[in-house]
């Protein structure tokens, strides 16, 4: 008879309120009390969640024979960050279909163009902050990425509306978490911002916008498993599934100067390395900062796993943050070493910040190589491309707020481009 055991029990009727005010520790903090990698709680209105941490845990979640996206993302998630009906709630076939498509985007020749893009408009930006007596990184990054993702989408953007877009696109990923007005900004952006895609969407398909062969021409001439062309709402969705995690790149360029300051040993390294350890660094600061919490996703059919029975529409909650902190899988986890990247092996289940398992066929996220190049582009730039100060500010971060950020969102003063 197979092997069963009861997991420890996170008692509450609805434990929503502790995970949005322990944030990103929320897993952990109830992993180390009870000393396993699962336990089970109630989230959302009272339903039964099993959160799990670690590798083999990471290989399960990401089992498309047992666990599925479909019905897992809460409703504010889908009106905020991932648009309904989107690649991100699909699975099987459908999903496959739709993310070739997405990862067609990712061919070496686009990502080369994304690289080129990104360094031409952040020499537009140094320039600009040059006259400028202080930077908000953050804010500064999010426009900047706008920029670079409409550009690269082949998405239109007049000057006049590139605050509007930005101030979107960045509501979107900064709203889920949130209650409230910061929400409610969220869902209003999204109203906003697919109707404006959508218009480019329809006029595309009758004609009276020519698009040529853009990202936003592919996924308006996009047809589904099925022959369909996508609805024109659902497009819209997809096209913001492009534009808005190349702005969210803002959290992790943040970050990325945040290290570069905070770890002086670590950084002075970047002056004079080869890509190679601008890699391992820029690999370090998406392991040891937060971004994404944790991942959603519900059991498709009962299986039996470390004792535990999982039953079908149970809610299970991955932790990406403990995961990638996860003492058994990191040495010193807590400790800020890009070297913990030399020579190591790929493994698509130990180390997920964007998600984990199989790019093609699974639900890790298409864009992670466009991150880490755009993440390189800004250690190279602040390590090597500029002059600039830091003065005294806030540079703490919360657990609490998700996506987290420095507090003061990185002040740099003084900046001088340093041509080499």
């Amino acid at each position: 008879m197979p092997y069963r055991e009861q997991i420890p029990i996170d008692k509450g009727i609805d434990n929503s309120l502790a995970l949005m005010t322990e944030g990103y520790k929320y897993i952990t903090n109830r992993r180390e009390r009870f000393g396993r990698d699962m336990f089970e709680t109630r989230l959302l209105g009272g339903q039964r969640a099993i959160c799990i941490a670690g590798e083999e845990a990471a290989k399960v979640f990401y089992d498309e024979e047992k666990i599925m996206r479909k019905g897992a993302a809460p409703k504010r998630i889908r009106q905020t960050i991932f648009g309904e009906k989107a690649i991100q709630t699909m699975d099987g076939a459908s999903h496959e279909h739709r993310k070739a498509l997405f990862m067609s985007f990712m061919s070496e020749d686009k990502l080369k163009e994304v690289v080129n893009i990104t360094r031409d408009v952040y020499d537009q930006f140094i320039q600009k902050w040059e006259e400028m007596d202080k930077v908000v990184l953050f804010e500064e990054s999010k426009e900047l990425l706008t920029l670079v993702a409409c550009r690269w989408a082949g998405v239109p953007l007049q000057s006049g509306e590139v605050k509007q877009r930005t101030n979107e696109l960045a509501a979107l990923f900064d709203s889920a978490a949130a209650i409230g007005p910061r929400h409610w900004r969220g869902r209003q952006a999204r109203n906003s911002a697919e109707s404006w895609i959508r218009n480019m969407i329809e006029q595309i398909r009758s004609g009276n916008m020519k698009a040529d062969e853009t990202i936003l021409s592919k996924i308006a001439n996009y047809r589904d498993s099925q022959g369909n062309l996508l609805n024109s709402q659902v497009a819209a969705v997809e096209v913001l599934n492009i534009l808005r995690p190349i702005v969210a790149i803002a959290v992790y360029m943040t970050f990325c100067a945040l290290a570069i300051h905070k770890f002086p040993k670590q950084s002075e390294k970047l002056s004079d390395a080869d890509d190679a350890y601008n890699e391992m660094f820029v690999q370090e600061v998406r392991r040891y900062y937060p971004f994404f919490p944790f991942a959603a996703a519900r059991v498709r059919k009962d299986f039996l796993w470390q004792g535990h029975d999982f039953k079908k529409g149970n809610l299970v909650l991955l932790d990406i943050y403990g995961t990638n902190h996860h003492p058994k899988l990191w040495k010193k986890p807590w400790l800020f070493n890009p070297n913990r990247f030399a020579n190591r092996d790929d493994n698509p289940f130990d180390f997920i910040p964007q998600g984990g398992g199989d790019y093609y066929e699974g639900h890790r996220c298409p864009g992670e190589w466009l991150t880490i190049e755009v993440m390189k582009i800004t250690t190279d730039i602040f390590a090597r491309k500029m002059d600039y100060n830091v003065p005294a500010q806030n540079l703490e971060y919360s657990m609490m707020r998700m996506p987290s950020l420095p507090k003061s969102r990185f002040v740099f003063t003084s900046v001088k481009k340093i041509n080499r």
